[in-house]
């Protein structure tokens, strides 16, 4: 379903702690620190998926970005949401984020979209059921064809997956 900008989000401090709840839409209007989780879903050949976002979406319509990725509810941990959102989005369902690998943190910037991501990464051989309300589009790529798709058409990709991927490479 599309976002509701009236859904409440936990906004932190620059210590990463809760200091209140406030609507989506306020949140993203002020550019108020909040959380959120991505996902990098790769197969056993290396192959990372990727989604391009929907057309629907109120940020960044039509661009690709990370395999999953979505905002930590209010109250949620981050493990939690990227358990529930890797079954959202993709309809992997795994047991418990410890299926998942801790890649990195990274503090809030205009790239996050002034959120605290928590980055994981999971590798899946099994089926990928991409939500059409989310994402319009879902295919591999091998990590050298990403890298040229991203030289050629920088635009077409997300402000957030240009960071996140970078500083993936370089925790990997």
């Amino acid at each position: 379903m599309p976002s509701n900008p009236d859904e409440p989000f936990d906004v932190v401090n620059q210590h990463d702690d809760v200091i209140m709840q406030l609507p989506r839409h306020e949140v993203h209007r002020r550019r108020l620190f909040h959380r959120a989780v991505h996902i990098l879903v790769y197969n056993s050949k290396g192959d990372i998926y990727m989604q391009r976002r929907s057309p629907t979406k109120d940020t960044y319509p039509n661009r690709w970005t990370t395999s999953c990725s979505g905002h930590v509810d209010a109250g949620e941990t981050y493990d939690t949401a990227a358990v529930r959102e890797i079954s959202e989005e993709l309809g992997i369902c795994i047991d418990s984020a410890d299926t998942l690998d801790d890649v990195f943190t990274h503090s809030p910037c205009r790239a996050t979209g002034y959120e605290f991501i928590h980055v994981y990464r999971l590798v899946w051989d099994g089926e990928i059921t991409f939500d059409p309300e989310e994402i319009s589009e879902g295919r591999w790529f091998t990590p050298q064809d990403l890298e040229a798709d991203m030289s050629a058409h920088h635009d077409d990709y997300a402000p957030s997956f240009h960071l996140v991927w970078e500083l993936a490479k370089e925790a990997s």
